[in-house]
């Protein structure tokens, strides 16, 4: 049963005056290019489809197809319906507006849907209605079901690793990305899924309740997540440049992945196993003390710098996260020996770490595993003490990271 008669018939005219239009740049000679594909079966003859790229040949005419009078009318009727708001914040293009946005989000995509499912432009009346029907789910559903990808590069995984609150790292489906978004293969990072090490994506999914204005800040989140992996792994990790967004499985949007989180450091590409994924899903869950511990945000902020500097600036940044880590008042010294007692399991250990450090040449591994250390603890005050405590022999010193996942903590 219809949800929004009026909604029906004008997506129903405008769906009808688009076939008309795109039918006649057939007839003046604009044909519907067709792709050649093999389908092989083990032990049995290959077959061969001739499929028409109807959405490329849509989605290159969207421009002509707004502008007609029955667009404006499905545009006009779909921002009378509340439950659309979400969908009018689309990240359609630069700076799209919320007209644009409805259009190429709902309307145009209707048009795409029917069009593929008609093989081209012969109108079918139950393919329009089962295409509309699943638009009105999405429209007045319960629940939104959001969804964001962005290629990742620099690691492998065996299986997917869950980073926890809907976000996970996972190999590429083979055209998973061209498949909504036929743009994509111009936005991927240099010889994305040719090699081994750049065939994951990093993944958000989220569910949002019904009547939500705003979908989550994908790019903020899936930055987080890049950080979170840099320092649980010391692989040159890189997301972007762009992250995809989906919104009920339909292309909701493309935006530009925080240029921190996209650009890829030096570095031999690594591989994230089981424990390297429960450390960096332990990190990511504490960052957020990151916003509320200001010089701990510094500590990071400078060390991830440091990533993609060469010297001297590389061994200053360092330098500044490292104090601001462990030294504050006490100064770049006193941050030094507590960074020693902390990484240092025996006297060995703590003299070579101290000898780098009186050099002024810290290993960004070096700040990497204090920055892991003190997330984990979460007191970063606390910890301190202790490590003084430790230093004046007061007493033992504080437990590593494999000690608290060892205790449960």
């Amino acid at each position: 049963m219809l949800r929004s008669p009026h909604l029906y018939r004008s997506l129903r005219l405008f769906c009808l005056a688009a076939f008309a239009h795109l039918s006649r740049g057939e007839e003046r000679g604009e044909p519907i290019e067709f792709a050649f594909e093999e389908h092989s079966t083990p032990g049995r003859p290959a077959l061969y489809e001739y499929r028409p790229l109807v959405r490329g040949y849509v989605e290159a005419r969207a421009a002509e197809l707004e502008k007609l009078a029955d667009a404006r009318l499905a545009i006009e009727e779909l921002a009378r319906e509340p439950a659309a708001s979400i969908f009018a914040r689309a990240h359609a293009g630069p700076k799209p507006s919320a007209e644009t946005s409805l259009f190429r989000t709902i309307a145009l995509a209707v048009v795409i849907d029917v069009a593929e499912t008609c093989g081209g432009f012969d109108w079918d009346d139950r393919v329009f209605d089962r295409i509309y029907l699943a638009v009105e789910r999405s429209l007045f559903g319960e629940r939104h079901a959001y969804g964001a990808v962005a290629p990742l590069v620099g690691l492998t995984v065996g299986s997917a690793v869950e980073l926890g609150h809907g976000v996970r790292v996972r190999a590429a489906a083979a055209g998973e990305l061209a498949a909504h978004w036929p743009e994509a293969k111009g936005l991927l990072p240099p010889g994305f899924g040719r090699e081994p090490e750049r065939s994951c994506v990093l993944e958000l999914e989220r569910e949002l309740e019904r009547g939500a204005a705003d979908a989550p800040d994908a790019p903020a989140e899936l930055a987080d997540a890049v950080t979170a992996l840099r320092l649980a792994t010391p692989g040159p990790i890189a997301a972007g440049p762009v992250l995809f967004e989906r919104l009920d499985w339909r292309p909701y949007g493309i935006r530009p992945v925080l240029p921190i989180a996209a650009t890829e450091p030096p570095g031999e590409p690594t591989r994230v196993d089981s424990f390297r994924g429960q450390l960096a899903r332990d990190l990511l869950e504490r960052l957020g003390a990151a916003d509320e511990d200001l010089e701990l945000g510094d500590a990071l902020d400078r060390w991830e710098l440091s990533l993609f500097q060469g010297e001297p600036f590389r061994s200053e940044q360092l330098r500044q996260s490292l104090c601001a880590l462990l030294g504050g008042s006490d100064g770049l010294f006193a941050a030094s020996l507590r960074l020693c007692v902390l990484l240092g399991e025996t006297g060995a250990e703590r003299t070579a770490l101290l000898t780098r450090l009186r050099a002024g040449t810290p290993e960004p591994d070096d700040v990497r595993r204090g920055l892991v250390e003190v997330l984990v603890h979460g007191d970063r005050e606390a910890l301190i003490e202790r490590l003084d405590e430790s230093l004046l022999g007061v007493s033992p010193r504080p437990p590593g990271y494999f000690a608290l996942r060892a205790a449960g903590s």
